[in-house]
């Protein structure tokens, strides 16, 4: 997995991931006592207002981020948005009420929802060999499991000698260590897609998205995702020390059991698609997310969760982390940001989704009822994400141009129908339904 961060741009890009992660993990927990600070008792609605402003974020701002960005280098975005949530960062210890940090919350979580997919888009560009590419998704997967796991215990070992407003000058730190990591190498931009209005620009990436098979079943795998990761995220702490009265030591251990298996799977990843494909995998690991839920209401204990946990973390992560290489195959090299922040705003909104169901349901029905709602969820995204990812999904796709010219540079004296590596764009705008 390692022997890719031979290449130096992706080294840098990778350390500048790693270090903004810290950044961020360290500004989570001081915004959670920045809550506290402020609400008191009424810490947790704050945060929770706080998540649901991010999601948003994340929905609305990054296909219009990227129909803008993908006309600027890339280089120039991405560091212009590291100094931009530098700048965000910098006044959240000042504020005294509120509405304040609603507003820099969302400010924030908007450079991040335009840095994150040009991040995403620029690294199939690097690697472009498929098996470098997926142990670069594997190293981003261990990075992000990684940052859930350290930045806690960084900011606990902090806290001891500095006030929790100082957290926010480490996030600034790692934003400004980010922007010259990127500054310091160069990085392809290649030729973006032609401007039409900005309505197209702005939902060009949705479309290809919705109009390819792989992709439509890539969204319900993500509506499972979702369903399983919000169950784990929202209620462990309701499970650990409200269910079995155990300590907050206890609660980390279990999200840290998840975090290690998911971990695992960032290393089996690479091997395992060596002898299987990505819809057999992926297919087969989402399976797996509502089993889990259906298990986690016959819960006996908490002796029963960490297992539990582990393997849900395990089939999430094999879930998720390759869909990167299906949003690859899915277009072109100039229409990849637009498609990765199709990819970003839409599976966010499956979490969008799933929170509240977790927290509102598992607080007004009870975990075992909550469990079986999104386990039921996670089963019928599952089936959905099988019939509509076709199992023979080949690149090459025959088809036919019934209202091309033949003289049609495309078709380049092949006649109307012809095979080749197919993609949603100008000349084939929807799927062929027979080959």
């Amino acid at each position: 997995m390692f022997k890719v961060l031979a290449n130096r741009t992706y080294r840098h890009l990778f350390l500048a991931q790693v270090i903004a992660l810290v950044g961020t993990g360290l500004a989570t927990v001081a915004l959670g006592l920045l809550a506290y600070d402020l609400a008191g008792a009424n810490a947790g609605a704050v945060l929770g207002t706080a998540l649901a402003i991010k999601m948003i974020a994340y929905v609305g701002v990054a296909p219009i981020a990227s129909a803008f960005a993908q006309h600027l280098p890339r280089r120039t975005v991405l560091v212009s948005l590291d100094i931009v949530r530098a700048a965000v960062v910098v006044f959240l210890p000042f504020v005294s009420e509120i509405w304040q940090v609603y507003v820099l919350v969302f400010l924030l979580q908007s450079a991040s929802a335009a840095f994150t997919p040009t991040f995403q888009a620029t690294i199939p560009d690097i690697l472009p060999d498929e098996m470098d590419y997926t142990q670069a998704l594997s190293l981003s997967r261990l990075a992000y499991d990684l940052e859930n796991l350290l930045s806690p215990a960084l900011a606990a070992v902090l806290l001891t000698v500095m006030s929790f407003h100082n957290l926010f000058s480490g996030t600034v730190i790692g934003f400004i260590v980010s922007a010259f990591l990127v500054l310091s190498v160069a990085l392809p931009s290649p030729k973006p897609s032609e401007r039409g209005p900005i309505y197209e620009a702005v939902t060009h990436g949705i479309r290809i998205y919705l109009a390819t098979p792989r992709l439509r079943g890539l969204l319900a795998l993500n509506l499972a995702v979702a369903a399983a990761g919000a169950m784990v995220i929202v209620n462990t702490v309701v499970l650990v020390q409200g269910h079995y009265g155990l300590s907050e030591q206890a609660m980390a251990l279990a999200l840290a059991a998840f975090g290690a298996g998911s971990m695992l799977a960032a290393f089996a990843l690479a091997p395992l698609l060596e002898k299987t494909n990505d819809r057999s995998l992926m297919c087969a690991c989402a399976t797996l997310l509502p089993l889990g839920l259906t298990f986690g209401m016959f819960m006996p204990g908490y002796a029963f969760m960490l297992p539990l946990w582990f393997a849900m973390g395990f089939a999430y992560s094999l879930t998720q982390t390759p869909s990167g290489r299906l949003l690859r195959r899915s277009c072109h090299a100039q229409d990849r940001p637009a498609l990765f922040a199709a990819q970003f705003a839409l599976s966010h909104a499956c979490w969008l989704i799933t929170y509240p169901i977790a927290g509102w349901l598992g607080a007004k029905l009870g975990m075992n009822t909550t469990f079986a709602l999104l386990a039921g969820m996670a089963a019928i995204s599952v089936v959905l994400a099988i019939r509509l990812w076709p199992a023979g999904d080949f690149q090459e796709v025959e088809h036919c141009h019934p209202g091309l010219s033949l003289e049609h540079p495309h078709l380049k004296g092949e006649g109307r129908r012809h095979s080749h590596v197919f993609v949603i764009d100008r000349d084939h705008p929807v799927w062929p339904r027979h080959g």
